[in-house]
């Protein structure tokens, strides 16, 4: 397939996403299926035109003066991949898999238009409902916050300690143009492509597969090695660790590693499903320190007060990956906030009665709303006064180097896109007394 096939494709799988309220990954690998002809550089084209057009749904469309599916494809092609409507034009005509013509009016919006007198949110391009929430937590900075979440995300690698190092990784996959992440010192970047250049597909190869690397972005990475660090302050090489919402085990894998096949990390999750992948993927690292505790009656009785560490990676908006899952972001509605706000609240409770005097409890989401993030930090403080804030600019700067990053409280940190070049992440840890 050439552009003008690929650009009809994407038409028709944006139609089935709106259609059909679909997440765009289901959709995409729907499409693949039928359309076998189709090869693995044709659907990769296909996908980044579609996440392409869904990053910047709101000001693509405002430019276009219609969010239509051809609308949001045609000015993808145009305002994100660098084509002109006179060329995209020419070779609609060449090619019998095109879309129609570009008519006379598109082409004067793909030409001229401009995101000159659009609102705030949409040259954010977030829903209109989010604009209060980003303002609530990055104030008059908020419209440069939000618009960093419609750019394309890089891959970030953690090198697995256990079996190797960064600079033989680095060796290893250099053809990838690997470069060491700025933050993690166990991390490894592949930047992001633009227009219609393949990404690198790290998953297949021997590095993946031998448990060298795993797909984890940096902010993830950060987070488990800060969590690490305030509990070695306090345990040592011993420590005794639960991650209370594992899911696949990404930050499981960290901590295993950070401790050196040391201690204990117990990994858990209400939800079989999410859980699942970190069977094969413990082997795959070969943590040795890890023990499952899939989700039952009692599966983590003999923990209570037990606990040198627990880590709360809590179920959110998901609002800090929106440049990894853009339908998401148009998806969501504001009242679902309200819900994910009571579960936050519940496994924070949950999570207290696991650690033991003196331990400590991490809460990260990948969120960047205020309601989320530091409103329920300071609930949890109020609810549980046993527990309290631990300045996390000391751990910042053990684990990184660094100084701390722009939006660092007393009590947090935030990640987020414009300002650390990570997904939007946030981090607050507590010691119970």
């Amino acid at each position: 397939m050439r552009l003008p096939g690929r650009i009809a494709a994407a038409i028709d799988v944006l139609a089935e996403i709106e259609d059909r309220h679909r997440p765009a990954s289901e959709a995409l690998k729907d499409w693949g299926l039928s359309h076998r002809y189709a090869g693995s550089g044709d659907r990769s084209a296909v996908g980044d035109l579609v996440y392409d057009a869904l990053r910047r749904r709101a000001s693509i469309a405002f430019r276009m003066g219609e969010e239509t599916p051809r609308a949001l494809a045609l000015g993808t092609a145009v305002f994100e991949w660098g084509e002109t409507a006179e060329k995209l034009n020419q070779m609609f005509s060449e090619d019998r898999h095109a879309p129609e013509a570009i008519r006379e009016s598109e082409c004067e919006r793909l030409e001229s238009a401009s995101e000159e007198g659009a609102p705030d949110w949409v040259r954010a391009d977030v829903p209109q409902w989010a604009a209060a929430s980003f303002e609530a937590a990055f104030g008059e900075a908020w419209v440069e916050e939000a618009a960093a979440l419609g750019s394309r995300p890089p891959l970030d690698l953690r090198v697995n300690l256990l079996k190797t190092d960064r600079d033989k990784v680095a060796g290893q996959l250099s053809r990838f143009d690997v470069a060491p992440t700025r933050f993690s010192p166990v991390g490894l970047r592949i930047a992001a492509v633009a227009g219609a250049r393949r990404n690198a597909n790290v998953t297949a190869d021997e590095a993946y597969r031998r448990g060298r690397v795993e797909v984890q972005d940096e902010a993830s990475q950060l987070a488990a090695l800060m969590a690490a660090s305030a509990c070695a302050e306090i345990a040592g090489e011993a420590a005794q660790m639960l991650d209370l919402c594992a899911g696949g085990g990404g930050k499981t894998l960290a901590l295993s590693a950070a401790q050196g096949n040391r201690g204990q990390v117990f990994a858990h999750d209400v939800n079989r499903s999410r859980l699942a992948p970190i069977y094969e993927r413990l082997k795959r690292a070969e943590a040795r320190n890890v023990q499952v505790r899939a989700p039952g009656e009692g599966a983590l009785a003999d923990l209570e007060g037990r606990m040198d560490l627990v880590l709360v990676d809590a179920p959110c908006s998901g609002s800090g990956t929106w440049r990894r899952r853009p339908d998401a972001k148009w998806r969501m509605r504001a009242d679902a906030l309200d819900a994910r706000m009571g579960e936050q609240d519940t496994v924070l409770a949950e999570a207290a009665r696991y650690v033991k005097p003196g331990g400590r409890l991490v809460y990260v989401t990948c969120s960047l709303f205020a309601t989320e993030n530091e409103d329920r930090a300071a609930a949890f403080t109020a609810a549980q006064p046993e527990f309290s804030r631990i300045d996390p600019a000391p751990l910042w700067e053990k684990v990184t180097g660094a100084a701390p990053p722009r939006w660092t409280a007393p009590g947090s940190l935030t990640l987020t896109p414009a300002s650390t070049a990570t997904d939007g992440f946030f981090f607050a840890a507590f010691a119970r007394g």
